[in-house]
């Protein structure tokens, strides 16, 4: 069994206030779980309406596609005009770990 996560540090564009930063980030988290099966939330920045952290987790039995749906996860969110994305964080857990 393998676990793989995924942090995204997103900077938000023309957002003013909470409400509208729910409007950016909730789509966005409920098209990663529609799409890829995913778990994910918002996972920090809660209070700041420009930042947001976006927390993706996943189990798999196979290494390669674990790290495949991660891939496309992080593409996802690369190729969406209305965030900037800051950084991304990976980690990968084996049996082994």
């Amino acid at each position: 069994m393998y676990t793989g996560t995924l942090s995204f540090d997103l900077l938000l564009g023309d957002v003013r206030s909470l409400k509208q930063k729910r409007s950016v980030v909730r789509p966005l988290v409920a098209e990663l779980q529609r799409k890829y099966a995913v778990s994910a939330a918002e996972v920090g920045e809660q209070d700041l309406h420009r930042r947001a952290v976006i927390g993706v987790a996943l189990v798999s039995g196979d290494a390669g596609h674990l790290s495949d749906v991660l891939d496309r996860c992080e593409r996802l969110v690369a190729a969406r005009p209305e965030v900037e994305l800051l950084s991304v964080r990976r980690r990968l857990h084996g049996d082994d770990d």
